[in-house]
């Protein structure tokens, strides 16, 4: 009879791999905010005078009732 020893998976640090998902949320996050609030505002003007014409386009088309 042969008994076949299987080799035990990596031991893995718990507290490291929490806080290397932690940092990876906490970047991600940041990487939104940057896109979002990191804009100047120029870039933010130029975004609402297209959003302003957009909104009056599309108010144009409307149809009485």
């Amino acid at each position: 009879m042969q008994v076949h020893r299987t080799a035990m998976g990596d031991v893995i640090n718990l507290n490291r791999f929490r806080k290397a998902r932690d940092k990876a949320a906490r970047t991600q996050e940041a990487d939104a905010n940057r896109r979002r609030f990191g804009r100047t505002k120029a870039e933010k003007a130029v975004d609402d005078s297209e959003e302003a014409r957009r909104q009056a386009l599309l108010d144009g088309a409307k149809r009485e009732e």
